[in-house]
């Protein structure tokens, strides 16, 4: 494990999955994914290498209060996602939106039952095809309770969360 800092001045630490085995569980966990490079930024988990992405995240992440996701007061979701433009549910229907990939404890995700393996499909009605998508939505709320429709196994829900 080597600790950097980028050209842009973030800090990052760099593990190398094929050679560290709790390094490697930790990426599965965290994104779901078997795949490198996993990029985690707050909690966002971004899969494979796309600059535009790491870009608009780590200006999104400088633009925010900090320990905040979006306006402030607001707490953060609270959830690690990646997009699931890919995802098939069990009995093959195909979902677009934001794949849950864990859960931080005591966050307003986890209150509002939302596990990993779900997908995020809308928040408040606004559909969501991507994990650009659910942080353009989330950044327009405030604080309090939103609805955040969610694909699991082979049905669809909505819960509720409060940010």
């Amino acid at each position: 494990m080597k600790e950097f800092l980028s050209q842009n001045g973030v800090p990052y630490t760099e593990k190398m999955v094929d050679m560290d085995r709790a390094a490697a569980i930790e990426m599965v966990r965290r994104s779901g994914q078997r795949g490198v490079p996993v990029t985690v930024i707050g909690d966002q988990v971004i899969v494979g290498f796309d600059r535009p992405r790491l870009e608009r995240v780590i200006a999104q992440m400088r633009a925010r209060p900090a320990a905040s996701t979006g306006k402030p007061g607001r707490k953060p979701l609270g959830a690690k996602v990646a997009d699931a433009s890919r995802y098939t549910m069990p009995g093959g229907t195909a979902v677009q939106g934001a794949y849950v990939g864990g859960v931080n404890p005591g966050s307003p995700a986890e209150a509002a039952g939302l596990r990993a393996g779900d997908v995020i499909t809308a928040v408040g009605g606004t559909p969501v095809g991507s994990v650009d998508d659910l942080t353009a939505a989330l950044g327009k709320l405030g604080t309090g309770p939103v609805e955040l429709t969610v694909a699991r196994g082979s049905t669809t829900r909505t819960v509720t969360a409060t940010l």
